[in-house]
């Protein structure tokens, strides 16, 4: 209980600062042209608000609605998920956003995708002053990666360490790399000292999609870190920095390897080789009923050369938005594959948003995750698509180009359109995450 109001409240928190930071660009492009905003909320307020308040000689009311699916600038003028039918019956009026030239309606409409990556960008930049970037280099993976059956099914072996796709280095692990991969027709690894070719397809991604797993992980030797007190291996005289590398004389020069030969002599004793100051040694030791030692291993980060780039303030800010660039060009790769039947039984909501951050509470996580998704809020919002950003863009487009505006009983078809469309996905998504939790 205690992890999932961590997870939850991190996610409000930072879908309370994307909405607000969305929406402010909105209001400050309007307020630049003199449009009158009359309403700035965050989350919607069908019925009732839960706060609200309206400064002395303001026309926009500011509050907090009770659906937490985001929020709004009502924007006097204008046919959005208002839909204030009676407000476009009247006259124009100077104030409002429809008497203004196109070219102010279109900032007005692009305000809040604009704000959003402005808000990455800066927080990428500080993340990178506050805390520098800190990675591990794929060739000093020196035991390689281990890879899912989807990985070993287009030819990769566990223990390859990833070298390029097409030409390009593969510096380090994520989902950049991942892509290059996938998009590859060659990928280079170090096999056993030599280097090697593979051929790929293009399955890959579809198959890593289908079967809901990871392309590969660290391939990391069973290297104890801490022993668990009055553990089976501290009993044994095993001791911090001992690498195990055999169980009953099977090799296990992976961690994994360890793991599944343990899983195997549950409540039995085993003899565990090692190697300690260089030196080949054995011992006896009793593995417990799930099929443990009683140790703590090491961690990439403790067994492989780990690089760190440091960053000035201003620095900060070139390397930030390349960041922020690389993260957006990222997502709209991936996006294509939602349109598969793959990806599209993949999508989640809010429970699945929700489960990208940490289960304690780290704000350099907390920071990064909440750029992620204000790099697919500005994204997602800019689709042609009514009822978003970037459907009331497409139409304003239409309208510099043509030299006229679309009917406004069009326009609210279109808007009604886009919002049962877009409530659908809502369902759709949150409804896959329940049926997750239920059937997982």
């Amino acid at each position: 209980m205690e992890t999932f109001l961590i997870k939850a409240l991190q996610l409000i928190l930072s879908l309370s600062i994307l909405v607000v930071i969305h929406e402010l660009g909105h209001f400050m492009f309007a307020r630049i042209f003199k449009i009158r905003v009359e309403k700035f909320y965050l989350f919607f307020n069908p019925g009732f608000s839960l706060f609200k308040y309206k400064p002395k000689n303001s026309d926009t009311e500011y509050g907090i609605g009770w659906l937490p699916l985001g929020g709004y600038v009502k924007i006097a003028g204008m046919i959005d998920e208002s839909m204030d039918k009676e407000q476009m019956a009247q006259p124009e009026q100077p104030w409002e956003f429809r008497s203004k030239p196109s070219w102010q309606r279109l900032l007005v409409m692009i305000g809040g995708v604009v704000f959003n990556l402005i808000l990455a960008f800066t927080i990428y930049s500080m993340v990178l002053f506050t805390w520098n970037d800190t990675y591990l280099p794929l060739k000093n993976v020196t035991q390689g990666m281990e890879f899912s059956q989807a990985a070993l099914d287009a030819g990769f072996v566990d223990g390859d360490i990833l070298l390029s796709a097409d030409g390009k280095e593969l510096e380090r692990f994520g989902v950049s790399t991942l892509l290059d991969i996938a998009d590859a027709k060659e990928v280079k690894v170090l096999r056993n000292g030599i280097e090697t070719t593979l051929s790929m397809n293009e399955d890959l991604m579809k198959n890593l999609l289908k079967n809901k797993e990871g392309f590969a992980t660290y391939r990391l030797p069973a290297v104890i870190y801490q022993l668990a007190e009055d553990g089976n291996a501290a009993k044994a005289g095993l001791q911090a920095n001992d690498s195990l590398v055999s169980i009953n004389n099977i090799a296990t020069p992976s961690f994994s390897e360890l793991v599944e030969q343990l899983q195997n002599n549950k409540d039995k004793e085993v003899l565990v080789g090692y190697y300690r100051n260089g030196q080949l040694q054995e011992a006896s030791v009793n593995v417990n009923s799930e099929g443990t030692l009683g140790f703590y291993a090491k961690s990439e980060g403790q067994i492989y050369d780990i690089v760190t780039k440091k960053y000035g303030f201003f620095e900060s800010f070139p390397a930030g938005i390349k960041m922020g660039i690389q993260t957006l060009k990222d997502y709209v790769a991936q996006f294509k594959y939602v349109f598969t039947k793959e990806g599209a039984s993949s999508l989640g909501g809010f429970g699945t948003i929700g489960n990208l951050f940490p289960a304690v509470w780290n704000w350099h996580s907390f920071w990064m995750m909440t750029a992620f998704l204000s790099v697919i809020l500005a994204f997602m919002n800019i689709l042609p698509i009514p009822g978003l950003d970037g459907g009331h863009v497409l139409f304003l487009l239409f309208e510099m180009i043509s030299g006229r505006k679309p009917n406004e009983k069009f326009m609210e078809y279109a808007q009604m359109a886009g919002m049962i469309l877009l409530i659908g996905l809502v369902l759709y998504a949150n409804g896959m995450d329940i049926f997750r939790a239920i059937f997982k």
